[in-house]
């Protein structure tokens, strides 16, 4: 991430856009304070929706994982160790 003063902004516009398209951010500061990001458009969705704060912590910080599908969960057979069912009847039954 760059950080660049507005006058130095002007001056070298096109170095900086060409910069952003290529992926960076650019953060741009008055008298050492930084005022506004430049950095691509993203189309998640978000815009308008959220707060602006929470918006960019989820660009910055949350991952979309894949989809929920059966598939994501193999079945697994229920399996009983040997002897327990046996075990809890005799329990259940007493001595006879």
């Amino acid at each position: 991430m760059k950080a660049v003063g507005v006058r130095e902004l002007k001056n070298r516009l096109s170095e900086y856009l060409r910069a952003v398209k290529r992926g960076e951010r650019v953060l741009i500061t008055d008298r050492g304070q930084v005022i506004a990001e430049l950095r691509q458009p993203v189309a998640d969705g978000l815009d308008g929706a959220l707060p602006v704060a929470l918006t960019m912590l989820i660009r910055e910080h949350v991952s979309v994982g894949l989809p929920n599908t059966p598939e994501a969960y193999p079945i697994q057979p229920l399996r009983a160790p040997e002897g327990t069912a046996r075990q809890l009847i005799d329990e259940l039954r007493g001595e006879r």
